[in-house]
């Protein structure tokens, strides 16, 4: 049987999710995010995530940070805690939250492309700064921007030690590319133990704005970004946007 929905990953499906994005395929990009952190803010040692979805990131940057970690779907929360239990935990939605604390990081990773208007993406960007430490450094990394953005197909999976198994079809389309969203659907077969092979479906539609956008949005929340060192190994698979509070910011904050 075929159960159609939206998000479901992040709902009925989400006890499967590490079967479909397991933490040990996210080592090397965290370790590269991790090195541009160093680099740009060495003495940093609070980091907020928000959209952290199911803490595979966080699983190896909280090896060097106090991480925070938030998210708006509670199922993806408590698999998160499963592998992240040190970390704080905090229901809310990144365009909302307001915690009245600055971090030294605040990291945003493909979570932000939930964003469909640009309005949401606004709100969203407007928390980073808020929860910004001066002299911290904010990392933003959509997939893509609208010049960057490519349709195309994925596919994947792993066995669980419990002895379940997902693989997955992941197909990513552009119906009107005139407007700023996307679609990503997922085909997912999952196996249990002593229980037969069925088939789910899933539907995900994601924002995608170009960088001038991007840019605009930044300058009116105070942020300016900054360069670094560090080359991307997955440089075409994703954008990443290197952020600090603007010197003006600053300034105002200190006057207030």
């Amino acid at each position: 049987m075929i159960v159609s929905g939206e998000n479901r990953l992040y709902g009925d499906l989400a006890p499967w999710y590490h079967l479909l994005s397991h933490p040990s395929e996210h080592a090397a990009e965290a370790d590269y995010y991790g090195a541009v952190i160093r680099e740009l803010a060495p003495g940093a040692a609070t980091l907020l995530e928000l959209g952290s979805g199911g803490g595979n990131n966080a699983s190896y940057l909280k090896q060097a940070y106090t991480c925070t970690l938030s998210d708006v779907s509670d199922a993806m929360i408590a698999i998160s805690r499963e592998i992240n239990p040190e970390c704080d935990h905090i229901h809310a939605d990144m365009r909302t939250l307001r915690l009245g604390q600055a971090f030294d990081v605040v990291f945003v990773h493909d979570a932000i492309e939930y964003m469909l208007t640009e309005v949401d993406l606004r709100a969203a960007i407007e928390t980073v700064a808020a929860h910004l430490a001066p002299g911290g450094i904010a990392l933003i990394t959509p997939d893509a921007v609208s010049e960057t953005f490519e349709p195309g197909t994925d596919c994947g999976g792993n066995d669980g030690d419990d002895g379940r198994s997902l693989r997955y079809l992941e197909w990513t389309t552009d119906r009107d590319p005139g407007d700023c969203v996307f679609e990503v659907e997922f085909a997912m077969l999952l196996r249990e133990p002593d229980a037969g092979l069925r088939v789910e479906y899933d539907h995900h539609t994601f924002g995608v704005f170009p960088r001038a956008t991007w840019r605009r949005l930044f300058h009116d929340a105070g942020l300016v970004e900054v360069p670094h060192g560090i080359p991307d190994p997955y440089e075409g698979q994703h954008v990443v946007f290197a952020l600090r509070k603007s010197i003006e910011r600053l300034q105002t904050a200190d006057l207030t």
